[in-house]
Formats: structure tokens, C-alpha cells, sequence
């Protein structure tokens, strides 16, 4: 327990030199993709929303992890639901 402690001790004091050293910390952004965005609005599953966009929910993952990007048409109806979800409600009822 005294070596794990003498570690976290100096582990301690080098992050307070470098603070007082100005050293900047790497930063990290995590960004929501549109996609996943658009679905959380609407509060459907991937493979509701796969469904209504007539594509596989393999593909719906693809575009939310950022592998894959949609096309012309879907991007337009992401863009729908982003600022309307109610619209994509309505279409289904």
C-alpha cells in the first residue's frame, strides 16, 4: 500500500507542476452525430427509424458511427426530424 501511494503521491505533484507550468491537457470533443441526434428526437428505435428511412438498421449504424455518410434524400429527412420530430410522428400515425 506505501508504493501506491508514493505513485499516486507523485503522480499528484507532477500534475500540480504542470498545471502551475501552464502545460495544456489533450482535449477530447465528443460529438453526436445528426443522426443520432435526429433519432433521439423522434424516441424511435434504430430499426424503427431504419424503417422509415427504408434502410437497414446495419446501414442506420453505419451513418451513426460515422462510417458510412446518407444520402441526398435522408439527409433531408434528418434534417426534418432534427428541427420537426413532431412531422415524423405525424407520418407514422
Amino acid at each position: 500500500m506505501d508504493a501506491e501511494m508514493s505513485k499516486f503521491t507523485a503522480d499528484l505533484l507532477q500534475s500540480v507542476r504542470e498545471m502551475n507550468a501552464d502545460v495544456r491537457a489533450r482535449e477530447t470533443k465528443v460529438n453526436i452525430s445528426d443522426v443520432i441526434e435526429a433519432r433521439h428526437k423522434t424516441g424511435l428505435s434504430q430499426q424503427q427509424f431504419a424503417n422509415i428511412l427504408h434502410i437497414s438498421k446495419r446501414t442506420l449504424q453505419d451513418w451513426e458511427q460515422g462510417r458510412r455518410e446518407p444520402s441526398g434524400a435522408a439527409q433531408s429527412l434528418i434534417r426534418i426530424a432534427l428541427s420537426r420530430p413532431d412531422v415524423i410522428a405525424e407520418v407514422l400515425a
